[in-house]
């Protein structure tokens, strides 16, 4: 497995090494996540080995980066044959996320105006649930306004598979949160972070094939290869010995 970012703050250190110093623009790694992010979930959850009609998929977006890669990868979504529904309680007005937002409303993308009371709602409609409200960045606890939210998720967490964003809302970006939203699937970004050997689900990937070898070598990251031309590698979970993909 990648070795993995120590500390919230080398994490935030490598983002900002892209920006300063590779000169990516926040917009392109958006894209590029995102991107990864809708191939991992299409890798696990096919189209056509969805039971419910339609391929439908919630997608909770935050008012954070996070919620951008979420913006993104509904939109890949909608291309590869999924129907997303959006969740955006807080959008966020910078420029690029007004375009995000639009680019998945000109794809006639629905978004909720309010989140289900009942659970149970979540289950009857839809097949899976993308988590894109918190990234790395988060520190807990969660505001009143997304506990909610994820309070709901951990309880239909195991009716209803749930593919979190860099790390699973709620989580502590180190500690992790043992009591917290459990998801299916796991999709790491640049590289792990640490709280990612507290992961149980079922598979990880990680996504973002946009790491310069030199700020691999710098910061000891340890990267797997990626296969082919695929923008995603899966991983190995601690402990599950029946992921026949796993990367060593």
């Amino acid at each position: 497995m990648a070795s993995l970012p120590n500390r919230q703050e080398e994490a935030q250190q490598i983002d900002q090494e892209l920006f300063n110093e590779y000169l990516f623009s926040v917009d392109q790694l958006m894209e590029l996540a995102g991107y990864s992010c809708a191939v991992a979930v299409a890798r696990c959850y096919p189209v056509e080995a969805l039971k419910k009609d339609h391929a439908a998929v919630l997608v909770i977006c935050g008012p954070g980066n996070n919620g951008g890669d979420g913006l993104v990868c509904a939109r890949h979504l909608k291309l590869f044959g999924y129907k997303p529904t959006l969740f955006y309680p807080k959008q966020n007005n910078k420029p690029l996320f007004k375009a995000l937002a639009l680019q998945c409303e000109r794809l006639d993308i629905p978004t909720l105006s309010f989140f289900p009371t009942d659970p149970q709602c979540i289950v009857d409609s839809f097949n899976l649930v993308v988590d894109a409200l918190f990234g790395f960045s988060y520190t807990p606890p969660a505001r009143p306004e997304f506990s909610g939210v994820i309070q709901s998720l951990i309880q239909i967490q195991d009716r209803v598979p749930i593919c979190s964003i860099d790390i699973p809302s709620g989580w502590d970006v180190e500690k992790g949160n043992p009591e917290g939203l459990q998801p299916s699937l796991l999709i790491s970004l640049t590289a792990p972070k640490q709280c990612a050997t507290q992961f149980k689900g079922q598979r990880h990937f990680l996504g973002g094939r946009f790491v310069p070898p030199t700020l691999e070598q710098k910061y000891g990251l340890r990267l797997p290869p990626y296969p082919g031309t695929d923008p995603v590698v899966e991983l190995k979970v601690p402990d599950r010995e029946d992921n026949s993909q796993n990367q060593s």
